[in-house]
């Protein structure tokens, strides 16, 4: 039987993401009604600038006191989308103790308090959903904490940055600089006028801390989670990708140790080989790749960020939040149980691509290549062209401790032989 009181929703944040939470709610108003077997009403909109227009909002549920809002009492969800650390975290924490389930699409906060949030929330019997928060509209948190729960998940290989991949999508497929394909980003509204947080890997650091803890079962915060940047990245080192076919990309890397014991969680450009699916990923898209043991590999892509994708996955939230309510009961919460260690990136077994600027002269190859046998990096391939007195080495490594990797970069430094490391990315995907 359909219940006629409605479900009362308190939004906070109308701003790109927001503003299409309130639109769709208003257009689907019948067919949301049908899915939830109630009506939902949205209460009240919380605002830093109350003057600002915002069409198709009614101006009489705008507010500028989100506390009072999420105070009321008869607010049965609160969707949080104003992002950052605070307010969102006291008045996400508010509404749980005044009886509201909270649905977020607040990376950042989740990513470094997502376990005291989880706590909130159990604690109150509310729930607590956010598939907004990593890949906007697609599906990636609830299939990884409901689909394949009862699986084992080894491996989590992402692009989790529309404005990254555009960025070296354009280097890849034009030839341009990184600086040429962050004004072409940002003039096509990619990038942001302060682009840091994207292109400094903080947005894809904190998507990885979430599906990390989500797919391992234990607790990674954005502290634990190694983070580069794309800013280094070179038109050479797309060039030498090509070279070896591949492609580069900013990947959010999240990996089970082979004995089970321990998970790492890393972010940084690396190079993939075209045949990888991933590889075809284009423009702004995101697109993430899971490895578990019964299901095998498997792929999710669409767009991974603006306003109606991330609504989307926000009304998806929405409705399960309130489906909960009316059933009186929760979705799932934290599952930590695992309590595995993160490892720091010393111990990431990886590959490496090396670029070396070296005297052209007898002996420099052997030279390098005892400074590797040294640290016990095993050289796959070696690719050495010379003119006029100076030369270039391409060295790619096998798999090896990324510390002894490391190491062997600092030596080669130190030879007189060598003029300076050019670049080094690291190989992934194969």
């Amino acid at each position: 039987m359909m219940r006629t009181r409605p479900l009362k929703v308190a939004l906070l944040g109308c701003g790109v993401v927001g503003s299409e939470v309130a639109r769709i709610m208003a257009t689907h108003a019948d067919d949301l009604t049908a899915r939830i077997g109630a009506p939902v009403e949205l209460a009240g909109i919380a605002v830093r600038r109350p003057g600002r227009a915002r069409a198709g909002v009614p101006a009489e549920l705008i507010t500028t006191d989100a506390t009072a809002l999420v105070k009321r009492g008869d607010i049965d969800v609160v969707i949080e989308v104003i992002g950052g650390i605070e307010p969102a975290r006291s008045l996400i924490t508010t509404a749980f103790e005044h009886g509201a389930s909270v649905v977020s699409a607040n990376k950042a906060l989740l990513a470094e308090d997502g376990a005291a949030l989880h706590a909130a929330a159990e604690e109150r019997g509310a729930d607590l959903y956010y598939e907004a928060a990593v890949a906007g509209a697609i599906p990636l948190v609830r299939p990884l904490r409901e689909s394949l729960a009862g699986d084992t998940v080894n491996r989590v290989l992402g692009i989790v940055n529309g404005t990254t991949n555009f960025i070296l999508d354009k280097m890849d497929s034009s030839g341009a600089g990184y600086s040429e394909a962050l004004d072409e980003a940002t003039a096509l509204g990619y990038a942001e006028a302060d682009p840091t947080a994207d292109v400094e890997g903080f947005d894809a650091a904190a998507k990885a801390a979430i599906l990390a803890g989500i797919a391992f079962h234990t607790r990674v915060r954005l502290d634990d989670v190694h983070r580069e940047g794309l800013t280094e990245v070179t038109a050479s080192d797309i060039a030498s990708a090509k070279r070896m076919g591949c492609t580069v990309k900013l990947l959010a890397i999240c990996e089970r140790a082979g004995d089970g014991r321990s998970v790492t969680a890393r972010v940084h450009p690396a190079m993939i080989p075209l045949t990888h699916p991933l590889a075809s990923v284009r423009e702004a898209y995101n697109a993430v790749f899971v490895e578990a043991e019964a299901a095998g590999q498997l792929m999710f892509y669409g767009p991974g960020a603006g306003g109606p994708p991330t609504a989307s996955a926000v009304l998806g939230d929405l409705v399960a939040a309130c489906r909960n309510k009316l059933a009186g009961t929760t979705g799932p919460g934290e599952s930590a149980y695992t309590r595995l260690p993160v490892s720091p990136m010393g111990e990431v077994v990886t590959r490496y691509h090396i670029s070396l600027d070296v005297a052209d002269k007898p002996g420099v190859l052997a030279q390098v290549a005892q400074v590797f046998a040294e640290h016990g990096v095993s050289i796959d391939t070696v690719r050495q062209q010379g003119k006029d007195g100076e030369a270039s080495l391409v060295v790619v490594t096998h798999r090896a401790p990324d510390a002894a990797l490391s190491a062997t970069v600092e030596t080669l430094r130190q030879l007189d032989t060598v003029r300076g490391v050019a670049s080094i990315m690291r190989v992934e995907g194969e």
